[in-house]
């Protein structure tokens, strides 16, 4: 009996076939990216590359998928990694441990991919990732702000230029829109008003200035769309 039963009973055998021969890249594997990955691996999709430079820490704990006690200091690719191998064996896996600059932004997509998941929560590299699609005529989804929100029933999957109530959101339009990219990118994002009292400034590191608090579903609620969103267009292609 294969892993992937109750899979082929949902979308057939060729819709699983199409998921086998899918290529999918996911680059930032925090609360969005590593509950994205994993979905999209649970589906059956064949091969994916991860991308991410970061280790585990303890603040990981509330919201990323494989932050346990047992991960922190840990590469959260190859932990990542060793997780999807072992839901499928035969996932052909490519295993990318860096933070994207924005040269390997353009480097890193290739038409060799079915979708691409940004789901990067800085948006120097975030608009890097997008052009470069978008240049290349890759689909992707990004994923714009989960922090600062608590309604998962409010989290939608439109184009970008249709967005609201989501800072990331606005901030990237207004960057794209001087690139010549003002349509044309699904984003998944929240509806409801970012609670103010939850941002906290940063350093500049890694090119991240400020985040917001995110409370442990959100996130997650965030990558499934992106997963499903991009497992849905694979089926029917």
């Amino acid at each position: 009996m294969s892993w992937l039963e109750r899979t082929e009973l949902l979308v057939q055998k060729e819709g699983l076939q199409k998921l086998q021969n899918a290529n999918v890249l996911v680059v930032g594997l925090g609360g969005v990216g590593s509950y994205a990955a994993e979905f999209i691996a649970r589906a059956g999709v064949g091969k994916m590359t991860i991308v991410d430079g970061d280790v585990f820490d303890e603040t990981n704990k509330n919201r990323q998928l494989p932050a346990l006690n047992s991960t922190i200091g840990k590469s959260k690719a190859k932990v990542l990694a060793e997780r999807l191998k072992d839901i499928n064996e035969q996932i052909e896996l490519h295993v990318v441990e860096e933070f994207l600059s924005p040269e390997r932004a353009f480097e890193i997509v290739t038409k060799e991919y079915d979708y691409v998941l940004d789901c990067i929560d800085s948006i120097t590299p975030k608009i890097n990732l997008i052009v470069a699609a978008r240049r290349k005529k890759v689909k992707i989804i990004s994923s714009m702000g989960a922090g600062g929100k608590l309604d998962a029933t409010k989290i939608r999957v439109k184009d970008i230029s249709k967005t609201k109530n989501c800072t990331m959101a606005r901030v990237l339009r207004k960057s794209l829109k001087k690139r010549n990219v003002d349509k044309g990118i699904k984003a998944v994002y929240s509806e409801e008003i970012q609670l103010p009292e939850s941002v906290q400034v940063v350093s500049g590191a890694n090119y991240k200035k400020s985040y917001y608090g995110t409370i442990s579903y959100m996130p997650a609620a965030f990558g499934l769309q992106a997963a499903a969103t991009v497992v849905n267009f694979i089926i029917k292609k």
